[in-house]
């Protein structure tokens, strides 16, 4: 069992990370923002999403429910690259009423419950529903994800600041689908086919290894953005996932 003591250290991390939110006002305000700086922000905050999303995924041991667990960590994965898809398209990043920051958050909330109690808190039974208070959180996120997805594909759908409705790079506002959609469509086939149980096994490993591949291609992304040049369909990252998957 993971030490109570790691929960609040997950805590107090997201809680210095919520300062991710001022970074940039502070250099636009100093004059020190860069396109450079915007890629090692975003690039750094495509990677520590993976593995706040496992985080607290372990929390709340998740792992009991091995579906949900992929669910959870794929669609934060999912979530965030569409945010930067949409402002490949419109070339703004938004943001919602209840995004990031709240997020983090409650993220923050499940960390300190889970330090105090400790995590076997989460499988207690809620007496009006008969289910497990683990999937509170669970049905929240689903929720909340919802909202935003609607949010971000109805303003990719709406058209582009392009030519005729592009991209920022005069591209279908379609075409960044298909990187993520490389990533996601074989990790899920893999999960749900492979004869050895690789998910089952080693859910961590798994979710680590196509997360880190998710950031590549949402960096790739981001550097479109900046460059307003055309995103690349393949990359050399896409060559594990490619492989565990013809062998299945």
């Amino acid at each position: 069992e993971v030490p109570r003591w790691a929960f609040v250290l997950c805590a107090l991390g997201l809680f210095h990370q919520t300062l991710d939110a001022c970074d940039g006002k502070q250099a636009r305000r100093t004059g020190t923002n860069s396109p450079l700086g915007e890629l090692f922000d975003h690039g750094c905050d495509s990677i520590s999403t993976v593995f706040v999303a496992l985080a607290v995924c372990i929390a709340v041991k998740l792992g009991s429910y091995p579906a949900w667990m992929f669910f959870q960590c794929f669609v934060a994965i999912s979530l965030f690259y569409c945010a930067h898809w949409q402002t490949y398209v419109s070339g703004t990043l938004r943001f919602g009423k209840f995004d990031v920051t709240e997020a983090q958050f409650a993220v923050m909330l499940i960390h300190i419950v889970s330090a105090v109690f400790g995590p076997d808190i989460w499988a207690t039974k809620l007496p009006l529903f008969n289910v497990e208070l683990r999937l509170l959180p669970v049905a929240t996120a689903l929720s909340v994800s919802l909202v935003m997805c609607y949010t971000d594909i109805a303003v990719i759908l709406s058209g582009g600041v392009g030519k005729n409705g592009s991209t920022v790079a005069g591209t279908s506002v379609l075409s960044p689908s298909i990187p993520i959609a490389l990533v996601v469509v074989p990790a899920f086939i893999i999960y749900q086919k492979s004869t050895t149980s690789i998910y089952e096994h080693h859910p961590c490993l798994y979710i680590i290894a196509f997360g880190m591949v998710a950031a590549k291609v949402t960096n790739r992304l981001v550097v479109a953005h900046m460059c307003r040049s055309e995103m690349d369909y393949m990359d050399s990252a896409l060559l594990g996932p490619g492989m565990l998957f013809l062998n299945q």
